[in-house]
C-alpha cells in the first residue's frame, strides 16, 4: 500500500512538472528593449506592455535595457534575450545600424523582431511602430516654439538625445524641412545630452551662456525637456527663456506651474508600449506578417496599418498646458 502511494505521488509530481513545462512552452515571451533603464517614458511604456500581456493572456513581457544609452549595451541585452529563447523582441534603438547584426541573429532563430519609438534599419526588423507621424511631430515642435515667442519670432535651439538616435534625428530633419513655414523662427544650434539628465542639464546651461539671444529651447526628448526646464529655473531665466518639446505630464507639471514651460506635447507612452506588445504577439501567433499594407489588430488601439515603407504610426501628438496638466500628470 505504501509503495502504491509513493508511486501515485511520484506520478502526480511528474504530471505537475510536465504540465508546468507545457504551460511555460505555451507562454509567449516578448523582450521589450528600451534605450536605457530608469527613464520615465519607458517605464510608462512598460505599464502599457504589461497591460497588453495581461489582456492577451499567456504572455510574459521581459522589460529590459542597458543602464546607459549605448548600442553596445543594447547588443548585450539582445544576446541575453536570444539565450532566454524569447519569441519576440520589440526594441527602441539607440543606434539604427549597430544593433542590426544581433537582431539578424535573433530573426535567424525564429524570433520576431520589431522596433518602436526609435527605429532600427530595415534589415534588422520586420516593421517599425512610430509613436506618431514624423512630419506631424516636426511640425508640432516648431509650433510649440512659435507659441512661446512674441509674434512667433525669435531664436531657438534644439536639445536632443544622442547623435545616433533615429527618432530624434528624423524629427529634427522634419523641423528643418518645415522651418520655411515658420518664417519668424531662427534655429541657431543643436546640442546633445545623450538622454542623460546631468549631461542634458549641462548642455542647457551651456546654451543659456553661449547663446544669449535664444528665447526657446526645444527638446524632443523627455529627459532633455525636463533637464532644460530645471536649468532655466536655476538660472532664474523664467520669462526670458522658455523650454518646450516632448515631455511626460507627471514630470513636467512643475515646469508648467513655474512658468518655465507654457505647453509641451507627447503621445501616450502607455499606449505605445501596449501597441508594440500587441503587434509582437500577433506576429508570433502568425496572425500577421507585418508586411506593407497589412492591418494589425491592437486591442483597444484598434487596427494599426503598416505603410509602404514598413512603418506604422500610432497617434497624433497631444498638447499639455496649464488647463489640463493636473488631469494628466496623475496618469503618466
Amino acid at each position: 500500500m505504501k509503495l502504491l502511494k509513493k508511486l501515485a505521488l511520484g506520478s502526480a509530481l511528474a504530471f505537475a512538472m510536465l504540465a508546468s513545462q507545457a504551460h511555460a512552452a505555451d507562454t509567449v515571451k516578448i523582450g521589450l528593449v528600451v534605450k536605457s533603464l530608469g527613464n520615465g517614458f519607458f517605464e510608462a511604456a512598460n505599464k502599457g506592455a504589461q497591460e497588453a500581456a495581461k489582456e492577451l493572456g499567456g504572455v510574459e513581457v521581459i522589460y529590459t535595457g542597458p543602464t546607459s544609452t549605448t548600442a553596445e549595451g543594447q547588443i548585450e541585452v539582445i544576446n541575453a534575450l536570444i539565450a532566454q529563447n524569447v519569441n519576440a523582441i520589440a526594441i527602441s534603438a539607440n543606434d539604427p545600424d549597430a544593433v542590426v547584426p544581433a537582431l539578424k541573429k535573433a530573426m535567424a532563430r525564429g524570433i520576431k523582431v520589431i522596433s518602436w519609438d526609435s527605429a532600427v534599419a530595415k534589415d534588422g526588423r520586420i516593421m517599425h511602430l512610430n509613436p506618431s507621424s514624423n512630419e506631424l511631430i516636426g511640425k508640432m515642435c516648431l509650433q510649440l516654439a512659435a507659441d512661446h515667442l512674441k509674434d512667433g519670432k525669435g531664436d531657438f535651439a534644439i536639445l536632443s538625445a544622442t547623435t545616433t538616435s533615429t527618432n530624434q534625428n528624423t524629427w529634427i530633419e522634419e523641423m528643418k524641412k518645415q522651418l520655411p513655414n515658420f518664417p519668424g523662427l531662427n534655429l541657431v544650434t543643436t546640442v546633445y545630452g545623450d538622454d542623460l539628465s546631468d549631461k542634458s542639464y549641462r548642455e542647457a546651461q551651456g546654451l543659456l551662456t553661449s547663446q544669449p539671444n535664444v528665447k526657446v529651447i526645444v527638446a524632443p526628448t523627455t529627459v532633455g525637456v525636463l533637464a532644460a526646464s530645471q536649468a532655466v529655473a536655476d538660472a532664474k531665466k523664467i520669462g526670458d527663456v522658455y523650454v518646450t518639446g516632448l515631455g511626460l505630464p507627471s514630470e513636467m507639471a512643475g515646469a508648467i506651474k513655474s512658468g518655465a514651460t507654457k505647453e509641451f506635447a507627447i503621445w501616450n507612452p502607455i499606449d505605445l508600449g501596449y501597441s508594440a506588445t500587441q503587434i509582437a504577439y500577433r506576429l508570433v501567433k502568425g496572425e500577421t506578417d507585418g508586411a506593407p499594407g497589412s492591418e494589425i489588430a491592437a486591442g483597444r488601439m484598434g487596427k494599426i496599418k503598416v505603410g509602404d515603407n514598413g512603418e506604422a504610426a500610432m497617434a497624433d501628438p497631444f498638447v499639455y498646458d496649464a488647463k489640463n496638466i493636473d488631469q494628466f500628470s496623475k496618469i503618466f
